[in-house]
């Protein structure tokens, strides 16, 4: 009976290892996903039109979906109501830096089954000035449909840049009146 036992909890941990380095490989590869779409679209500026956000789709979940939705019609609204003022939005959304990323590098990735985080290695090359380099988060979680970016924690250190979380500054364009 003890041997049954120790024989079972061994298997259960093994198991939970491999789901372990699996789930990883898919918080990985939805990470790598977003980040590649990204590229496309550098120097990235503002709020996603929906034909961009389109591009984005198998990667964001859908809370993070329904926040860029939001953040656009809000941003339109705005836009109509305030004619020749600038956007809510400005800069790079997807990162700590206005300018954006021109390279970046997924790092490990860890969480549970649920929810997710990778590291981001990012840098800001422009001949003009000395390279930049930070690490930001991506927050994951597991649906249905696999392994989505959900949020971003910037990391940048500097005075001005994006700070706290990408849902958090799309949430305070929302309830701009």
């Amino acid at each position: 009976m003890r041997f049954v036992m120790a024989f079972l909890l061994a298997t259960a941990a093994v198991l939970g290892q491999a789901c372990a380095a699996s789930d990883a490989t898919g918080m990985a590869a939805a990470a790598n996903g977003f980040y590649a779409v990204y590229a496309t679209f550098h120097p990235s500026d503002g709020i996603p039109s929906p034909a961009d956000r389109a591009k984005y789709h198998p990667f964001l979940s859908p809370a993070l979906e329904a926040l860029l939705t939001d953040a656009q019609v809000a941003e339109a609204r705005f836009a109509k109501a305030n004619k020749g003022a600038p956007p809510l939005v400005e800069g790079d959304l997807f990162t700590s830096l206005f300018e954006g990323a021109s390279s970046i590098a997924v790092g490990d990735c860890s969480g549970d089954a649920e929810r997710g985080r990778c590291t981001a290695r990012l840098e800001h090359v422009d001949t003009s000035a000395k390279p930049v380099a930070w690490n930001d988060t991506v927050l994951l979680v597991n649906t249905p449909s696999g392994w989505r970016v959900d949020d971003i924690a910037y990391g940048g250190k500097w005075a001005f840049g994006n700070k706290g979380r990408l849902s958090e500054l799309l949430k305070q364009a929302i309830s701009f009146q």
